[in-house]
């Protein structure tokens, strides 16, 4: 692949022209889209893929929205405040706080706009709790599944009629002295290349994790883990904000997963532990508390005894957790065993039957790793188990934004027209995995999406 390149501006002539032009095509550049033509620019998506689809296809869908009108049918109270506590409190303190407020203050309207404008019937997940939240907020679509929310998303563009530019791989950004871009170099599968003048830019290409070397660099301790996100996420944005001076932050912060059926390569969601689940490793063995997030947990698994790990849980928990697509196609590969006793179960997963009894009978408020088992209930036969391991799904850090999605310098101040949205931005969690709050990734997405596609769409209306 050819680096992405930052180039002068001076003399350089444009084959096509767009008011707001938008670099990626995931779930953050198509709401950033649609945003934008509700806002009254004519917007323009350039994707490197045939079909869009981005990481947000890899991902359960469900994005943490507080306040909205999903949760009061419910009998659910929250608003913006308790959920930007939360997203702080996970992240110790070192989520950007402007751009906190603002994101968890636009999602749920966001959400709301979405289901009016565009017909995406979203509902709330509300038997079990995320780690980490103080109230039920995951919203998703009906197959519980990141796949269907980014194929109504596209099929939103369309209908919009947005132009959608795929095959189409920016690689250049051409810039003038005084930091405006002025419009970027796309590479074609034929090796044919574009140019494409803008008035307002928007990086929702995602992050760095598909850039091997990158991840070396800001994440050595997952640098050999699956990759779970999109291979299009090669750090363009990262590369590109080096090259012109932008402020980047937290690039060690990302989502890891602790539960990646392997070798299935498919999702088990993390209600299978938060549900009264429990990870062992290969000897039978717990070697943390569980709920602390599944994030943090992808190190931990990889630190067993081959890099794996077995959820195991009950049929109570596979019921809940099989209103997840993954889950139910995990079960179809076979990823998940079933046993009528703890001693059978042993046998398939292959390890001590006395290690895993005594593993499954550890309860406490808390027990030796913190964990409270406290209205939770022991797990019953039939018990069910998957061998997972951990990987990374995307990173966290990124262009530092104002509020307004507009990428700053590092000299201060910020640029003209530049707008970041997504993985492309920094994002809420912080500096290490442990500070990534469920949904904080689809969350950043969408809320700053909406953002970046509204003010660029008034900049360029302006111009």
């Amino acid at each position: 692949m050819t680096e992405p390149t930052v180039a002068p501006a001076g003399g350089i002539a444009f084959g096509a022209e767009a008011e707001v032009l938008i670099v990626g095509g995931g779930a953050a550049g198509m709401v950033a889209a649609l945003a934008a033509a509700e806002a009254g620019a004519e917007p323009v998506v350039v994707e490197r893929e045939a079909v869009p689809r981005g990481s947000t296809a890899l991902s359960a869908g469900l994005i943490p929205a507080a306040g909205t009108r999903w949760q009061r049918d419910a009998g659910i109270a929250d608003d913006a405040a308790r959920f930007a506590d939360d997203i702080q409190r996970k992240a110790k303190g070192e989520a950007d706080a402007a751009v906190l407020a603002a994101v968890t203050r636009a999602i749920a309207p966001t959400l709301e706009w979405l289901a009016d404008a565009h017909g995406l019937a979203f509902s709330v997940v509300t038997d079990f709790l995320y780690p980490g939240h103080s109230a039920h907020r995951m919203h998703g679509l009906a197959s519980r599944s990141g796949a269907e929310l980014i194929d109504r998303l596209r099929s939103a563009v369309e209908r919009a009629g947005i132009a959608v530019a795929t095959e189409a791989a920016a690689r250049t950004l051409f810039v003038a002295g005084d930091g405006t871009v002025r419009g970027i170099g796309i590479a074609r599968p034929d090796g044919s290349e574009e140019r494409i003048g803008c008035r307002a830019l928007v990086l929702a290409c995602n992050g760095y994790g598909g850039n091997r070397a990158l991840v070396r660099r800001h994440i050595p301790e997952l640098a050999e883990a699956v990759w779970f996100g999109h291979d299009g996420n090669r750090g363009e944005a990262v590369l590109w904000g080096e090259a012109l001076g932008a402020e980047l932050r937290h690039l060690a912060g990302h989502q890891g997963h602790g539960s990646v059926a392997h070798p299935h390569g498919i999702l088990i969601t993390w209600a299978v532990i938060m549900q009264g689940g429990v990870q062992v490793n290969a000897l039978g063995e717990r070697f943390s508390d569980e709920t602390e997030g599944y994030s943090e947990q992808a190190a931990r698994v990889l630190a067993q005894p081959g890099g794996i790990a077995w959820d195991v849980f009950d049929e109570r928990i596979a019921g809940i957790a099989r209103q997840f697509e993954d889950f139910r196609s995990a079960e179809a590969a076979g990823a998940v065993l079933r046993a009528g006793s703890v001693e059978a179960l042993a046998e398939a997963m292959k390890m001590p039957p006395s290690a895993l009894a005594a593993s499954l009978a550890e309860r406490g408020a808390p027990d030796r790793f913190g964990r409270d088992w406290t209205g939770v209930a022991p797990l019953a036969p039939p018990y069910c188990a998957v061998r997972v391991t951990g990987a990374l799904f995307h990173t966290q850090g990124g262009l530092a934004i104002r509020e307004d999605a507009r990428v700053r310098r590092a000299a201060g101040g910020v640029f003209p027209n530049l707008f970041a949205a997504g993985g492309a931005a920094a994002g809420l969690s912080g500096s290490r995995a442990a500070g990534y709050l469920s949904g904080n990734g689809l969350l950043t997405a969408v809320a700053l999406g909406a953002i970046a596609g509204r003010e660029s769409a008034r900049l360029s209306r302006a111009v």
